[in-house]
């Protein structure tokens, strides 16, 4: 088995469900364009209010990858 070698890479992911669905969101853009995603870190979480109600949230997450190998 060769080593592997990683690269984080941070996002902000945003829903007006869940923090659950942030997270998805943001996971679910970034594999796009990015291949081997191996891992998420939650990083920050915070909300945007609106007329004293949670309107979505946001989710910081740092999206840890594979490179490729040659």
């Amino acid at each position: 088995m060769s080593a592997h070698i990683y690269k984080k890479l941070e996002i902000v992911g945003s829903s007006a469900t869940s923090i659950e669905e942030a997270v998805n969101n943001a996971v679910v853009k970034a594999a796009e364009t990015i291949r081997n995603i191996r891992w998420v870190e939650l990083v920050e979480t915070r909300c945007h209010v609106e007329n004293q109600k949670i309107a979505y949230w946001q989710v910081t997450c740092k999206i840890g990858f594979t490179l490729d190998e040659n």
